[in-house]
């Protein structure tokens, strides 16, 4: 086993891990780190494969864009977590530091290691104008849905953090 697969099967683990997280977790807060950490994860698995602007994407889109959304609705709805334990609430957090350290250190042997150099597949690579114009020329339609979905979510978060009288 060479050291793509290692890396494949770590950042797997990783955003599986994340993900199963985000999903079981009842605090909103915990749920949006863990839901972070998988977009991270997922980031650098497009790195990984040769699509470093797909990776840029996700983060700038995905954990900072969307992310900022929810962490917007839920201060919204004002939802307050329950009290916890000191001894619990650490034990809370640990998952979250564990990921996270691992996928600082995928990222670390990401870039010192120089993994994309040697791929024994040539990479479809495309500029972001390129990209750009594949998107908006083709699937135009799809982006407009995607931005009305998103403006109607923006407007149900404020219909449902609005305070009456």
């Amino acid at each position: 086993m060479n050291l793509y697969a290692v890396i494949f099967y770590l950042l797997a683990f990783i955003i599986l891990a994340a993900t199963a997280l985000a999903i079981t977790r009842r605090n909103l807060m915990h749920a949006i780190v863990y839901l972070v950490l998988s977009f991270f994860g997922t980031a650098l698995l497009f790195y990984l494969l040769g699509a470093p602007f797909l990776a840029v994407l996700e983060v700038i889109i995905y954990a900072g864009a969307i992310m900022v959304l929810f962490l917007f609705i839920v201060m919204m709805l004002e939802i307050k977590p329950a009290d916890t334990p000191r001894r619990l609430y650490l034990r809370q957090w640990l998952p979250a530091a564990v990921l996270g350290v691992l996928c600082l250190a995928v990222a670390f042997v990401l870039i010192v290691f120089k993994t994309g150099e040697s791929l024994p597949l040539p990479l479809a690579a495309a500029s972001p104008l390129e990209f750009g114009r594949f998107l908006f020329q083709k699937y135009w339609f799809s982006v407009e849905i995607v931005s009305f979905l998103l403006f109607a979510a923006l407007v149900g978060a404020l219909y449902l953090g609005r305070r009456e009288g």
